[in-house]
């Protein structure tokens, strides 16, 4: 069975089995606002709102593999400048962001790559303007910033998905038409990479906490997600479903980082949790180390609540477009996640 055909398959049943109680329903808050699909033909602008891009070719490899997808790419008039490791300066940088929103000729948002810095931008954008104009914005890891604050301070659905400088393939074109072109409600389920063997010998899910919820879908980049605490553009998380990822942290990070998500008080708010792929991270050598399942099951189990990792998204070839802002049903124990609303109109 080939990828697409497991996909599909396996979306059928996913909503088959009743939910978890009320106690995890969504939270009152913003209305969620769902942006225009793309189209072929459609102007979409390129924009460097983190690190630097050090090679100009990164843009024409970018460029190309959206123009293939029937995309015009407008470079942002600031995606090649560089401020020490950012793509430069803060003020710059949110200027090509409000100037993409406010351009009614511009009908997308493309991050070209994460690194670090969208924190930085978020005092200087204008949040008005984007609430006045919805437009599909995607990227991951570091543009977890973007995607978040933008769905707390107007209720806008964005998606965390690959970046321009991600390998665009087969299965992320065919996610980005599912997803962002055609407003399909798709399942995230892990596919076998090795189609001729008699199980799932890698890429595969386990459950955590077992059980079904419903709710929005609201988080991305743990490490991001974690150095936006105590700010206004973090999202009310009651009753949300959180997906976190993360790439590069020994495991002792990542338990910090959800250390600091439990004494936030933001785990015992969630309705469900699913992360993705944690990609080489790796428990520290020798005596006395924890494993990232030991990790996930020291703070997940407590909560209650479905859970599980090793979800399809994250820093990895073929990452699946999670719609924050979107109702979507969990099941910890199939390894799905299924989008319960058109993510665009």
């Amino acid at each position: 069975m080939d990828r697409r055909a497991f996909i599909k398959a396996t979306a059928a049943g996913a909503l088959a089995s009743q939910l978890v109680p009320a106690a995890t329903l969504a939270a009152e808050g913003k209305k969620s606002m769902v942006p225009g699909r793309l189209k072929a033909g459609d102007k979409v602008a390129a924009i460097a709102p983190a690190s630097a891009i050090f090679d100009p070719v990164e843009l024409d490899i970018a460029k190309e593999s959206f123009e293939a997808l029937g995309l015009v790419v407008v470079p942002g008039q600031h995606v090649l400048d560089r401020h020490g490791y950012l793509a430069g300066k803060d003020e710059d940088r949110a200027a090509d962001i409000n100037r993409a929103f406010a351009d009614p000729q511009i009908k997308g948002i493309i991050a070209l790559r994460g690194g670090w810095g969208c924190n930085r931008v978020l005092a200087h954008l204008d949040f008005d303007t984007i609430a006045k104009n919805p437009k599909v914005l995607l990227g991951y890891s570091d543009i977890t910033s973007l995607l978040n604050s933008m769905y707390a301070k107007t209720g806008l659905v964005s998606f965390h998905g690959p970046v321009g400088l991600s390998y665009w393939g087969e299965f992320q074109a065919d996610q980005l038409r599912r997803v962002v072109f055609e407003g399909e409600k798709t399942t995230m389920q892990n596919y076998p990479q090795e189609e001729t063997a008699l199980t799932m010998r890698s890429n595969r899910a386990r459950t955590v906490k077992s059980g079904k919820a419903r709710g929005i879908l609201v988080g991305g980049n743990l490490t991001v997600l974690t150095s936006m605490i105590g700010s206004p553009y973090v999202p009310d998380m009651r009753g949300k479903i959180l997906v976190l990822e993360d790439v590069g942290e020994s495991i002792y990070r990542i338990d910090r980082y959800m250390s600091t998500l439990q004494m936030a008080g933001i785990l015992d708010q969630v309705a469900g949790v699913v992360f993705g792929h944690c990609t080489k991270c790796e428990p520290q050598k020798g005596y006395g180390g924890f494993t990232l399942m030991e990790v996930m099951e020291h703070y997940l189990k407590p909560l209650n609540v479905p859970s599980y990792y090793g979800a399809q998204f994250g820093h990895i070839k073929d990452n699946h477009i999670l719609p924050v802002g979107i109702e979507a049903e969990m099941d910890a124990d199939a390894g799905t996640v299924t989008l319960l609303q058109a993510p665009v109109v």
